[in-house]
């Protein structure tokens, strides 16, 4: 007997969408199957067998987190398939800052009303960011919750799991004074100080759908870009230079991110002309008359890693980033210090 109640429809939950989504979801699931995954879509538990050929101790490295506040512009011009992109971004980069590759995602949306069209879409940008990652979509939850949010909002969240043999964990205690702090530029402004952004453009007002000569592009577009994934960049970086340690700058900026990454007794010094901040910003410094150090405290600013390399590897590092697809940069260098992060 098929599954469905008429009485739980009435309360605002239709189960028969859910498996509609479902249906919807498993063509962009499968883009995901790496060797590993062990069954599909359905199970209690996603199942996942890691392959721990040459890894002496393995050592599962997770993250977890959401897209925050820049659904809201998913909402507004009723674009639902990169913040998928978004919720994969936030977890694998911060798991590759440990030298893991992620192994498997799981995805949480919670939303007023189940269309099964959108929640589709939110599932392809999350299978988009797992290819880009390497990493499978073995699970996850839809729920839906009339009364708790409004029929066209819903919430993001995900959770990682990668893995890394324990002698090849980032060490910052490796760090010295003279490393190169090498920039991987980001996409925009990725996932962090929405709430800064919605103030400043004031976003309800219509001005998302405004053409904005210097981006090429609307302001709503260039908001909506989603966050660069740096997992396949950052892996072949470690194989080709000795790195002590990577920084992914989310909320808080450089102020807040780098110095998590610093070992004791080390400043990161970083030298702004260098940095190549994309016009984006610029708009949002302008439209809010926001100060040079909140933005660097609040934004990538265009950088959304920063690695520490031995001065004598900058280069090979350097190299197999751009083989990766990165234009990467030298922007400071590690100097010994009280800790912390000097613009200059």
């Amino acid at each position: 007997m098929r599954s469905e109640s008429e009485s739980y429809r009435a309360a605002g939950v239709d189960i028969t969408a859910g498996y509609r989504a479902v249906e919807l979801m498993k063509e962009h699931v499968a883009r995901t199957v790496v060797p590993g995954v062990i069954g599909g879509l359905g199970g209690f538990g996603g199942l996942f067998q890691p392959d721990l050929t040459g890894i002496r101790t393995p050592v599962l490295v997770s993250g977890t987190d959401g897209v925050g506040t820049k659904l809201k512009l998913a909402f507004l011009m009723d674009k639902h398939d990169t913040v998928g992109i978004d919720c994969v971004a936030m977890c694998v980069n911060d798991i590759v800052c440990s030298g893991a590759q992620p192994l498997f995602f799981l995805d949480y949306i919670a939303c007023g009303k189940n269309v099964p069209e959108r929640i589709a879409d939110i599932v392809k940008g999350v299978s988009e960011g797992c290819v880009q990652a390497g990493a499978a979509l073995i699970g996850g939850e839809t729920a839906e919750m009339p009364g708790f949010y409004p029929e066209d909002e819903y919430d993001l969240a995900g959770f990682a799991v990668g893995l890394v043999d324990k002698e090849q964990i980032l060490d910052s205690s490796t760090m010295r004074h003279g490393d190169a702090l090498i920039a991987l530029p980001s996409s925009g402004v990725h996932s962090n100080g929405f709430s800064l952004v919605r103030r400043v453009f004031d976003v309800e007002s219509g001005s998302l759908k405004r053409y904005e000569p210097e981006l090429g592009c609307t302001l709503g577009e260039a908001l909506l870009e989603p966050t660069r994934i740096y997992v396949k960049p950052v892996l072949a970086m470690l194989k080709a230079a000795r790195v002590s340690a990577v920084s992914h700058i989310t909320g808080g900026g450089f102020y807040e991110n780098i110095p998590r990454a610093l070992a004791p007794g080390f400043t990161a010094r970083i030298e702004k002309a260098r940095i190549e901040t994309p016009p984006i910003f610029g708009l949002i410094a302008a439209a809010g008359n926001i100060p040079e150090r909140d933005m660097f405290n609040t934004f990538n600013m265009g950088v959304g890693m920063v690695a520490a390399v031995a001065a004598e590897d900058a280069d090979s590092a350097l190299r197999a980033l751009r083989e990766s697809g990165v234009a990467a940069y030298i922007c400071g260098e590690v100097a010994e210090g009280e800790g912390g992060v000097e613009l200059w």
